[in-house]
């Protein structure tokens, strides 16, 4: 074990203990998301030194890695914080399960980068959806999303075009799912009408749970609200592309965190900055794709950018004030 690994030794005689670092690094899970779902859940009680750090056995890792997979995999954290380690290692046993004499409940897989961790902390809003599967890595989805035996495929798109279908028809095909939902933050209007096929479901981001599961549930026949068309703006200034502070885990951490004084400004401003990602992508690929208004989508694709640093700026003094970890 690495020597900044190595437990530290509490009041309890014997045991080894961790402290939250070393746990986050074992769990897999951010030491603020640990830190919340104590704060909310109780899901373990760790022991304190006298300096008021957090001090964790092996049996509450065991419980995080068990409550973790658990998440990963579309429970709810609500569902199963509070099960106990046999609870929750049975319940790891029986997730593929297939549910018994309910024909209306959608088993569903979930590809994309923010959606998962929405996904996982459903609860009511999702009735009739069975996530079977949430995963981030596409090459991990074609090896594995087809054993999970998918009805539906949710599937999320900072951006779309004419040509994203014939891709969402191979991950359709390679999973064995016979309908699909799109999530998508921006596209031309051709492009989402292209999505609206007899299997395939496009929805606008950002979009509720309610929406995501009225879209999974009920056969398609359905109507889309189109993006806004564009108006004609001037040359675009000759600026550089600021890079960016925050990946989509990130973010999607920083949105589900409730603050000590319960403010709302990290959920709001990681909201603000994931239509600002996603906008920002799609200018810049407008911007090679389409040769005779390539100085509006340069335009578009900087001042977005622009705009993007300054609201990763604003969001990372409000992580500082809050004293939140990233």
């Amino acid at each position: 074990m690495p020597n900044s690994e190595k437990p530290v030794t509490a009041n309890v005689p014997s045991e080894p203990v961790y402290r939250i670092g070393a746990v986050s690094r074992l769990t897999g899970i951010a030491t603020v998301t640990i830190r919340m779902w104590e704060r909310r859940y109780g899901v373990v009680e760790p022991n304190r030194t006298e300096g008021r750090n957090r001090l964790y056995t092996r049996e509450d890792i065991a419980r995080l890695a068990l409550i973790k997979r658990l998440v990963d995999e579309g429970n709810a954290i609500g569902t199963v914080a509070n099960l106990s380690l046999q609870q929750l290692q049975e319940r790891l046993q029986f997730r593929a399960a297939p549910s018994a004499g309910n024909s209306e409940t959608r088993r569903v897989v979930v590809l994309g980068d923010a959606l998962p961790a929405r996904v996982g902390q459903g609860g009511p809003e999702l009735r009739g959806l069975s996530i079977v599967g949430v995963f981030r890595n596409p090459q991990q989805f074609r090896e594995e999303a087809a054993a999970l035996r998918p009805e539906v495929l949710v599937v999320e798109y900072p951006t779309i075009h004419e040509d994203t279908l014939e891709e969402i028809d191979a991950l359709m095909d390679s999973c064995g799912a016979r309908q699909g939902v799109v999530v998508y933050g921006f596209g031309r209007q051709a492009a989402v009408k292209h999505l609206d096929t007899a299997r395939l479901c496009p929805l606008r981001a950002p979009v509720g749970l309610g929406d995501l599961r009225r879209a999974c549930v009920t056969d398609l026949g359905h109507e889309n609200l189109m993006p806004q068309s564009l108006e004609p703006v001037p040359t675009p200034p000759a600026d550089t592309i600021p890079p960016r502070r925050y990946s989509g885990e990130s973010l999607a951490r920083l949105a589900s965190i409730s603050t000590a004084v319960h403010c709302e400004c990290p959920h709001h401003l990681a909201e603000l900055l994931f239509s600002l990602n996603a906008f920002e992508k799609y200018s810049q690929e407008c911007r090679h794709r389409n040769p005779e208004d390539a100085a509006l989508h340069a335009y578009l694709h900087i001042t977005t950018a622009r705009a993007r640093s300054m609201m990763e700026e604003a969001l990372a003094r409000v992580v500082e004030m809050e004293g939140l970890e990233q």
